[in-house]
């Protein structure tokens, strides 16, 4: 066995040549899989080309309620929530509109998981743009040990043995003062042209959409009052001049904007004329940046190479319809980490890493899904003529997009079972379990057990063992004791009676990820097999044919 690489404190940050694990990409995911990394002690490397995150263009701006569940376990969510410029008290509203001062077609409300829904979930959704949570992470990151952010320079290269990685690095136009570095694993995070990615032969499948859109972020201080439909934090412009959708990224003027099927010379050439004409008035706005983009629905063909892994936008794109981008990464950010960790910390078995693709893959494809049927109807379907008439000829056609609207729309602004209640239940770690059909593989249903106090809360780094009935004290240790031997970090965490009847078990296993990996109503006849299991040290029916673990770590 390889001996363990030095920890961070073991050696100057100025010059390093060697980490646990290095991140290509110091963007959200990149900056969430190190800090999932070094809150469990890992010495991880970040290398960034951006010295500084910009403000030029806000990308995602959709923070989701698993998203600030993770933040909240990180300590943070408070944090973003201080700097976020549109808070959620101000806007749980998206507006179809003919413009922002014409009809008002439909108004959903509630969008976004900005909305509480009493024990779903322990944190609202957050608007913001992502140059907010980027620079939050990096401060967040800066504030741990062991790990660090090396903005200015980029990887250029990989190779790779059973024995570790070789990263080849260099200065922001990636020729000079170049530099290997050496780490156990690599996680490429560098987006959309990765050099990961391209490094382990990994490569998109899927499509490209055919029609380009014109994104754009400008100042018009005056707008707000303009517009004659409130507040919402996202107004969808429903007319055959300018198709589009439009939101505050702050209360103060600036805003951003979608025009749909424009392309980048019609866009910089018609830009404030796209404006005025989604507004329905001249508001003199001031374009800060332009951002042609055209949706693409692809996933890697494959996420893992031996030592590498891909996360993010290097291993899957789709329509930013819904919201689901960033948030998906995040998602793989958190998976990878703490398996990560668990496999350099030793109690992580030699399967575990195996588990990432097989659980990450259903669940970006079944996003990619979800943002595609989201783009099916956009502001460019639902135009139709008279929508602006006056007496019945408008109503009549109002009510006619408005039921288009109800019919096709609602998915994508109210989709918190994609966002809460996708699983891993065909994981090859996660356990056959005795208890409530359902429950293994998915997130722990959420639960208060006091004022402001989540079941969340009280979870283990590790792994966490809940006992939701009296009279298991034995059933609990000889868990506890399995775990013990295989080295297996566990807590134990009573609960009073009625959360039994909300998890249908009296035995909850609780994964780092608050993912359940596996129940029951008594201790299985090998709870070592158990154990073995879910830490990736054995795989599939182990516990049924009762056999041994492979791997005695």
């Amino acid at each position: 066995m390889r001996p363990e690489r030095p920890r961070a404190g073991a050696r100057s940050r100025s010059d390093p040549d060697a980490t646990q694990v290095l991140i290509a990409g110091g963007g959200p995911v990149g900056l969430a899989a190190a800090i999932e990394l070094v809150r469990r002690g890992i010495d991880c490397l970040v290398i960034e080309p951006r010295r500084a995150v910009s403000h030029a263009r806000p990308r995602c701006k959709t923070i989701n309620v698993r998203t600030m569940e993770h933040l909240r376990r990180w300590g943070i969510a408070d944090r973003l929530r201080r700097r976020a410029p549109v808070p959620v008290s101000w806007s749980q509203d998206v507006v179809f509109c003919t413009s922002l001062t014409g009809h008002e077609l439909w108004r959903f409300t509630g969008v976004l998981g900005l909305q509480a829904e009493g024990d779903r979930f322990c944190e609202l959704g957050q608007q913001a743009p992502q140059y907010v949570l980027e620079e939050l992470l990096r401060e967040v990151l800066a504030e741990l040990a062991p790990g660090s952010l090396i903005s200015g320079r980029r990887v250029v290269g990989l190779e790779q043995d059973d024995r570790e990685a070789r990263v080849s690095t260099a200065g922001p136009d990636g020729t000079e003062d170049l530099q290997t570095i050496t780490a156990d694993y690599v996680v490429g995070c560098d987006g959309p042209r990765s050099t990961v990615r391209e490094a382990i032969g990994s490569a998109y499948v899927g499509e490209r959409a055919l029609k380009p859109n014109f994104g754009m972020v400008f100042r018009a201080p005056a707008l707000l009052e303009l517009c004659a439909h409130g507040r919402a934090v996202q107004y969808w412009v429903v007319n055959r001049a300018a198709p589009a959708l439009l939101g505050p990224i702050d209360l103060i003027g600036t805003w951003w904007m979608i025009a749909l099927d424009v392309a980048r010379e019609e866009g910089e050439r018609r830009a404030r004329e796209l404006i005025d004409t989604a507004v329905g008035a001249p508001v003199s706005a001031t374009i800060l940046s332009t951002d042609p983009w055209t949706a693409r629905m692809q996933i890697v063909d494959r996420l893992r190479d031996r030592r590498v892994f891909l996360a993010g936008d290097a291993a899957h794109l789709n329509p930013p319809f819904g919201g689901h981008g960033l948030n998906t990464g995040i998602g793989d950010a958190v998976d990878l980490g703490w398996k990560l960790a668990a496999v350099l910390d030793g109690w992580g078995g030699t399967h575990l890493l195996d588990s990432y693709e097989a659980e990450r893959r259903p669940v970006q494809t079944a996003v990619i899904e979800a943002a595609v049927a989201n783009m099916r109807v956009l502001s460019t379907d639902l135009v139709a003529d008279a929508l602006d008439a006056p007496g019945e000829q408008g109503e009549r056609a109002r009510r006619a997009v408005a039921s288009t609207i109800r019919a096709t729309k609602r998915a994508e602004f109210h989709a918190l079972d994609l966002v809460l209640d996708l699983g891993y239940e065909r994981s090859p770690i996660i356990a056959p379990s005795a208890g409530q059909a359902g429950l293994a593989g998915f997130r722990l249903p959420h639960l208060w057990i006091g004022p402001g106090r989540s079941l969340f809360d009280e979870l283990g780094p590790a792994m966490t063992l809940l006992v939701l009935a009296d009279g298991l004290e034995a059933d609990a240790s000889r868990i506890a004791a399995a775990a013990r031997d295989a080295g297996m970090p566990l807590r134990t965490l009573q609960l009073p009676g009625p959360a039994r009847s909300r998890y249908g078990s009296a035995l909850v296993l609780v994964r780092p990820d608050q993912h359940v990996a596996w129940c029951g109503d008594g201790a299985p006849e090998d709870p070592r097999a158990l154990v073995d299991l879910v830490r990736g040290a054995s795989i599939t029916d182990h516990l049924s044919s009762g056999a041994t673990s492979a791997d005695p770590r």
